[in-house]
């Protein structure tokens, strides 16, 4: 017989976790064979750790040096042969190369650092080694060619478009005919020239007509609040779509933020603003707070398309009007706690998960063990000393082995066991 405690079913039902985090609503049946396959997936896979605490995968391939060959076989050479006396020159630079090349990606990535953020080896080194580099707002110019432009910022353009009545195509996230006839009007109407070019320009017209229809007055004059006082934190509700700034404890303001899609969910958890920069990019709009989020670059930031705010509509990042980022961004500092919460959102939580381990699952492990009272540190989605110990107190309580694993004992207790 299963173990059962008061507090088991915190969560109501909700939304199922789908691979790679992403949050789909499925039926019982569904969802617990998705589960399951999920959980094997990620017990596999999912928390191999580098030594510099990021999740990866495994490198696949079938040729290089990592390339797998039959015992005794030999392989034809396909180049010059060497010298005999530089043969042993050979493997040293085959060797000594992938350490120059990082190296010199450390130094370029340092050097763009200095120009764009306030700490650029936090803020940039993870691209350089092998992170993901920001993918919640695509930037790249959207044109008309073959095969067709797909994707998010598509499927934004054609709503956006649609808004304006200049669209009546098919959200299907396809740059097509269609959609290119769109831009050509929107922007001979701006006095651009009318080629399908999704730019910088055709998404600053886009903002300016935006706010043209909602009255540019009405909705600024929400903002120039004073400066608040005392110990500042930033609370987001993934479900309300809200930012609320908390100064000593206290709710200070709270403004409208668009959220990540149900495809590209943003990240629950207790972060902290780890980078800062102004003008990042088109997509980010006037200012970027980026989050120490271990397995991504994820951040709050502005917006080029102000009709997005209010929607599920970024890649997980936190978007905000301009004029409202560039208010809060003075109020915000290096370390200033980011909570992200999503009271109703259920997570698959693979068994035994490895120390080091990171991910949504720990994430929200580690929120349970704190509502039953376990103290397992910040939720910060890394599996470390403190959420070990709070296993074993919870271990501990109920009789169990005191091994600090996650098993599937524990997630029982839990009620992470789906």
């Amino acid at each position: 017989m299963r173990p059962t405690i008061s507090q088991r079913r915190v969560w109501p039902s909700g939304p199922s976790c789908g691979p790679s985090g992403r949050w789909t609503a499925l039926g019982p049946g569904a969802r617990d064979a998705r589960c399951r396959a999920v959980a094997q997936a990620l017990s596999r896979s999912a928390c191999r750790r580098s030594g510099i605490g990021f999740v990866h995968g495994t490198r696949e391939g079938t040729g290089g040096r990592e390339a797998v060959r039959p015992v005794g076989r030999k392989t034809p050479s396909t180049g010059m042969s060497p010298r005999r006396g530089d043969r042993a020159v050979v493997p040293a630079a085959r060797r000594l190369l992938p350490a120059l090349v990082s190296f010199s990606l450390v130094l370029a990535s340092g050097a763009v650092g200095v120009l764009l953020w306030s700490d650029p080896p936090l803020g940039l080194l993870p691209p350089a080694f092998g992170l993901k580099a920001p993918t919640c707002e695509p930037n790249r110019v959207l044109v008309l060619r073959e095969p067709p432009m797909r994707g998010s910022d598509v499927t934004e353009l054609q709503l956006a478009l649609k808004d304006l009545s200049l669209y009546e195509g098919p959200v299907d996230g396809v740059f097509g005919r269609a959609t290119a006839d769109a831009v050509s009007k929107f922007r001979a109407r701006h006095g651009l020239s009318p080629t399908p070019r999704v730019d910088s320009a055709f998404w600053r017209a886009l903002a300016d007509e935006w706010w043209a229809r909602k009255g540019r007055d009405a909705v600024l004059a929400v903002s120039g609040t004073p400066r608040p006082e005392g110990e500042i934190m930033l609370v987001i509700d993934i479900e309300k779509r809200r930012l609320t700034v908390f100064a000593d404890g206290f709710p200070f303001k709270t403004y409208p933020v668009a959220v990540g899609r149900p495809g590209s969910p943003s990240q629950p958890g207790q972060w902290k603003v780890r980078n800062k920069g102004v003008n990042v990019g088109p997509p980010f709009g006037t200012r970027w707070m980026g989050l120490d989020i271990p397995w991504g670059i994820y951040g709050v930031h502005g917006t080029n398309n102000p009709g997005s705010i209010g929607t599920a509509a970024s890649g997980g990042c936190i978007r905000m009007f301009n004029h409202h980022v560039n208010e809060l961004y003075e109020w915000v500092s290096i370390g200033t706690p980011v909570h992200i919460v999503a009271p109703h959102w259920q997570a698959v939580v693979p068994p035994a998960l490895p120390r080091g381990a990171a991910g949504l699952g720990v994430v929200f492990l580690q929120w349970q063990l704190a509502r039953l009272g376990f103290d397992p540190g910040p939720v910060d989605g890394r599996l470390e000393e403190a959420t070990v110990d709070a296993i074993r107190d919870l271990e501990a309580f109920y009789g169990l082995e005191t091994d600090g694993i996650a098993d599937t004992d524990v997630l029982c207790l839990l009620d992470l066991d789906r």
